[in-house]
């Protein structure tokens, strides 16, 4: 690695995930002036809008979409023309 690129200045963070209120610890440069009790110390904290304990993607979670409908608009609509 490159000598002097890297900040130098790293800490332990607090991120709180806003949707679901999970909280990690973890190293950081980022600037807050926000902190929080986190397993008995205190730390700054970053407050995220979603992580891993909360997108979709990591939870399984996801919303159904309904095709069945765009089918029928499709077809309502362009059906006709199909058929000839």
């Amino acid at each position: 690695m490159k000598k002097g690129i890297h900040p130098e200045n790293y800490r332990p963070v607090v991120f709180k995930d806003m949707s679901n209120g999970d909280m990690f610890l973890t190293k950081s440069t980022c600037k807050t002036n926000d902190t929080v009790e986190f397993e008995g110390e205190t730390y700054p904290v970053v407050k995220i809008e979603i992580s891993s304990t909360s997108h979709p993607f990591y939870t399984g979670k996801s919303k159904l979409v309904d095709t069945a409908g765009r089918v029928d608009k499709f077809m309502s609509r362009y059906g006709k023309a199909a058929k000839k």
